[in-house]
């Protein structure tokens, strides 16, 4: 009598636990979510209601959204004197090398000096008050520079029609920052993760190399150098130029002053208490070189110059912005990439020096600080402004405190735009390239792409597919390559999930796949299967019931097998990993079914997830089914079935 009635206690505890499956509410639907996502980003205080709490005021609730649009508001109260000593000479350090690096990517660019120095104005300012992130330093950089003015001189020439070039840069600006804000507003910050870290590793070190080559034309002062960025025509103009008229004293200064910042950066690693000497080593070269060509009057004598440099504060691009004309396509695609490419370092960066520190940088934020910035920058004369990973290691190294560092800087940069643009006329093109070298060998790194080597040869692939596409064709074709080749990976993944069987551990009530773990038994006259896969969907769904059909058949016609004919009764598929599931996958499971039910053995699930077991019943395939088919775990599958009176018990309490 007592073990009635503990069986009937373990039954109807099963069957409640079955009921609270199947009964469970319908989860947000879509709208619901995009709207959460957005109020989660832009108003991360509030966002849950709590019944014990006191309501807000109108007041309380405007001041929450504008502390999740602006953190500075947040963390600004306690903001000490202390904290500011650190982050002025943060910025200040972090300004004598921004200000030649940014003089120098504006040439990468195709771009005027001066555009370099407004691009290390505007956007830090609306970083500083936006973005969260403490150590980042915004400003131009080299490989988003390379990608400007390599998909933009394809559709118009700057030397041709420098004006329409300028008007299309600040367009696509425009156009990076609205996909930027739009990424982060709506929670997507899954797209940038496309461009996976193989993808990135190559890349860079690709764009290195090209930037390197690049730089051929000011440290050679050559004149006539191709618009094109792939290696073999680089070297072609490269060779063909030195059989015409070029200055071999660019070249000596544009080394010597290279082997200086080389030397200084090694002094700066070596004794970390000489961080400051290698960040203002590019401005000292810029002084002394400029000193040089002013007092010799090489320009002269074959010396490059800038020439060209105008200051003041930013003046206003509005007027230059161009959404009327035939290029405005070629803008917004150009604005897409870059807005990828820029978000990816930037994050990378931020969330780097942000574990250091022991804090947690929220991409979507990043995303609409970034996004917002670069919007504003594209109607004050700035191009694309994102985290530089060279500046934001000094600014970590000065002791920065907070992005309190970029106003200082971005101040600086202000204060040498009003007063010493004009000193900068003599300064040689050769200096520029040469700090731009010095910047480079950060961005090569062999180390993580042997590593990448050793734990995933598909990855290499990738790596080395956006590596040659970068070097031997274009920017545009190398990403394209890599990221052809990752969605390669992921779909063929995706298409061939794999299928295991599972058997309790001796001791435990864990089921584990039998290959993995040899000890692991299986339970009598139970087959359970784990889908291993993410979704459940149309391009696998056909290929995991042939599969398991495939596995069943084998049993079926195995006599030395554990589960042979006599003691199938019972498929039980543990569906904890599917995520999702659609109609295909539904229709597929249904002949599944028919299939087993055909050979007379029952189908049941454990632990399927929330959005699937709506899917599945809004499909009325658990009432084809049986409602007593669907579990909370395997645990409970088998105890229903493994004893043959409490499976006609549970079945029909179900």
């Amino acid at each position: 009598m007592a073990q009635e009635q503990q069986l009937e206690v373990v039954n109807n505890g099963r069957t409640e636990r079955t009921g609270w499956l199947l009964n469970s509410p319908d989860p947000p639907g879509f709208f619901h979510e995009i709207f959460s996502s957005i109020r989660r980003t832009i108003l991360p205080h509030g966002t849950r209601n709590h019944s014990s709490l006191p309501k807000k005021s109108s007041a309380s609730k405007a001041f929450s959204f504008l502390q999740g649009l602006f953190p500075i508001l947040e963390w600004g109260r306690n903001y000490r004197a202390t904290k500011f000593k650190r982050d002025l000479m943060a910025g200040l350090t972090l300004a004598s090398l921004c200000i030649p690096q940014s003089i120098g990517y504006a040439n990468l660019a195709k771009l005027d000096p001066q555009y370099g120095l407004y691009t290390s104005v505007v956007p830090p300012f609306i970083y500083a008050f936006m973005g969260s992130s403490r150590e980042i330093a915004i400003g131009p950089v080299a490989v988003v520079s390379l990608l400007l003015s390599s998909l933009i001189q394809k559709v118009v020439d700057p030397a041709v029609d420098p004006v329409g070039y300028r008007r299309l840069v600040f367009t696509a600006t425009f156009f990076t920052g609205t996909f930027q804000a739009v990424f982060g507003l709506f929670r997507l910050g899954f797209l940038v993760d496309f461009l996976s870290h193989a993808t990135v590793v190559g890349f860079m070190g690709g764009a290195a190399i090209v930037i390197g080559l690049q730089q051929l034309k000011g440290l050679l002062g050559i004149s006539h150098f191709t618009t094109k960025t792939d290696v073999i025509s680089v070297l072609k103009a490269v060779f063909n130029s030195l059989h015409h008229q070029w200055y071999p004293l660019n070249f000596v200064l544009g080394c010597s002053f290279l082997i200086f910042i080389l030397i200084t950066r090694f002094i700066g690693r070596r004794n970390r208490k000489l961080f400051w000497l290698p960040a203002i080593a590019p401005l000292v070269s810029v002084i002394l070189s400029t000193l040089f060509v002013y007092l010799t009057k090489a320009d002269k004598h074959g010396i490059n110059i800038v020439k060209h440099f105008k200051g003041g504060l930013n003046p206003s691009s509005v007027h230059e912005l161009q959404f009327n004309s035939t290029h405005v396509a070629e803008a917004a695609k150009i604005g897409i990439i870059c807005a990828v490419i820029a978000l990816t370092e930037a994050i990378a960066v931020g969330r780097s020096f942000a574990s250091v520190k022991g804090y947690h940088l929220d991409g979507n934020k990043e995303m609409v600080a970034m996004g917002f910035m670069n919007i504003i920058g594209s109607l004050t004369s700035c191009y694309v402004a994102t985290g530089s990973f060279s500046r934001t290691a000094v600014n970590f190294t000065a002791g920065c405190e907070t992005v309190v560092s970029n106003i200082v800087m971005a101040t600086t940069v202000l204060v040498s735009l009003q007063l010493f643009t004009r000193l900068l006329y003599y300064t040689p093109l050769a200096i520029l390239a040469s700090i731009i070298l010095s910047a480079l060998p950060g961005l090569i790194d062999i180390n993580e792409a042997y590593n990448i080597w050793k734990v995933d040869k598909l990855d290499f692939i990738v790596c080395v597919g956006a590596f040659l596409g970068v070097l031997f064709h274009s920017v545009e074709i190398g990403l394209l390559v890599a990221v052809v080749i990752s969605f390669v990976k992921v779909i063929v993944g995706s298409i061939r999930p794999s299928t295991e069987v599972l058997g309790r551990v001796p001791g435990t009530s864990t089921f584990s796949n039998v290959i993995q773990y040899p000890m692991a038994t299986k339970v009598p006259g139970l087959l359970i299967i784990r889908i291993n896969s993410g979704s459940l969907c149309f391009a696998n769904a056909n290929s995991i019931r042939e599969r398991i059909l495939l596995r069943i058949l084998r049993l079926l016609g195995d006599e030395n097998e554990e589960n042979s004919k006599d003691n199938i009764r019972v498929l039980v598929l543990d569906i904890s990993n599917v995520m999702g599931i659609d109609t295909s996958a539904i229709i597929a499971l249904e002949e599944l079914h028919r299939e087993l039910v055909s050979r007379g053995i029952e189908l049941a699930f454990a632990s399927p997830k929330w959005q699937v077991m709506s899917k599945l019943k809004l499909a009325k395939f658990v009432d084809k089914v049986g409602r007593g088919r669907f579990f909370l775990n395997v645990e409970d599958a088998i105890d229903v079935f493994f004893d043959p009176n409490m499976s006609a018990s549970a079945l029909h309490n179900c």
